[in-house]
């Protein structure tokens, strides 16, 4: 055998892990088809809304390495402007997603290019500030209805074809959304300019030194998660028929970093699992009231302590696999 050519072995290995997180993948997609027969389905599309958030989060700091704490602005407002598109301006549901998602990839585009200019603490707290100023703009714009919000937005008709007012319409809906963007993200993070933005997490000054544009690729990195998490926050104003400030409130930017540490940073299915589990608590926890987020405080405690890669970090170190 030649010297520098691969093994079967070799080849067999490097293609492993591939071949397993497809795996992965079919079994979460038999869930979502299956789990409407013996789950509530509203309850699962509202964990598909939110995974979809937490995946889109995930690309930026899992894989960037950048932390935003205003993540909410983009989900909220893309969820105000589909309410708004859907109800005022009587967009077709498909119409009114993609009004809101691009409004949160221009949004995305004008935030990243300020605050990709600084790093670490600063660039958190940047993103954190411009989304409280998001925040008040919607409090007090006349089109988001204040402290009341966009209530009664309608279904409509997808393609003017499919009523959407049907449960099981919506939920095949809300499928193709999600594994549509999970897909997305999937192949950006194989993609040759995903393995960019890895060097740039594990080492940026090197990335500069071997000539890559660092900071254009930050700022893709920052308009494409603001336009994912944007698809998913327009698509779960569609589904609920409401547009509130609770979208696009700090604390919601808190949850969906709450959602990848607990899944697992940087991992390709954590952020799902992630959803998943705070989802769940929220809704067979509501009892609780208030005590809800003692109860996840406490969880988040015990998984930095104990789980330090997230629930999925964890299972694929342990069968030393990447998930």
């Amino acid at each position: 055998m030649a010297a520098g050519t691969p093994t079967l072995a070799a080849a067999t290995r490097s293609a492993d892990p591939l071949v397993h997180q497809r795996l992965v993948f079919l079994a979460m997609l038999a869930f979502f088809l299956v789990a409407p027969t013996v789950i509530y389905p509203v309850f699962l599309m509202k964990v598909m809304c939110f995974a979809l958030f937490a995946c889109a989060f995930n690309l930026l700091i899992g894989y960037v390495g950048l932390l935003s704490f205003g993540h909410a602005m983009f989900f909220g407002l893309a969820s105000y402007v589909a309410a708004h598109g859907a109800k005022v301006w009587g967009l077709t549901p498909e119409l009114a997603v993609l009004a809101g998602t691009a409004s949160a990839g221009a949004l995305g585009m004008l935030v990243g290019a300020l605050a990709i200019r600084r790093q670490g603490i600063y660039f958190a707290m940047i993103t954190l500030a411009l989304s409280q100023m998001v925040f008040f703009f919607c409090l007090q714009a006349p089109f988001t209805g204040g402290e009341d919000g966009i209530q009664a937005v309608p279904r409509g008709r997808l393609f003017g074809l499919i009523d959407l007012s049907s449960t099981w319409a919506m939920y095949a809906f809300v499928c193709a959304v999600f594994f549509g963007g999970f897909l997305l993200i999937y192949r950006i993070v194989h993609s040759p300019f995903g393995q960019v933005l890895k060097a740039i997490r594990e080492n940026e000054s090197r990335a500069v030194s071997l000539g890559y544009d660092v900071d254009r690729y930050k700022l893709l990195a920052f308009v494409l998660s603001a336009t994912l998490a944007g698809l998913a926050g327009a698509t779960k104003a569609i589904v609920f028929q409401l547009a509130s400030l609770t979208d696009v409130h700090w604390t919601m930017s808190g949850e969906v970093v709450l959602m990848t540490l607990l899944g697992g940073l940087g991992t390709i299915f954590g952020p799902v699992v992630g959803a998943a589990v705070i989802i769940t608590m929220q809704n067979y926890l509501a009892q609780l009231g208030a005590w809800v987020t003692v109860v996840q405080g406490v969880i988040f405690v015990v998984c930095v302590l104990a789980f330090r890669r997230g629930i999925v970090g964890e299972i694929g170190h342990a069968l030393k696999r990447p998930l």
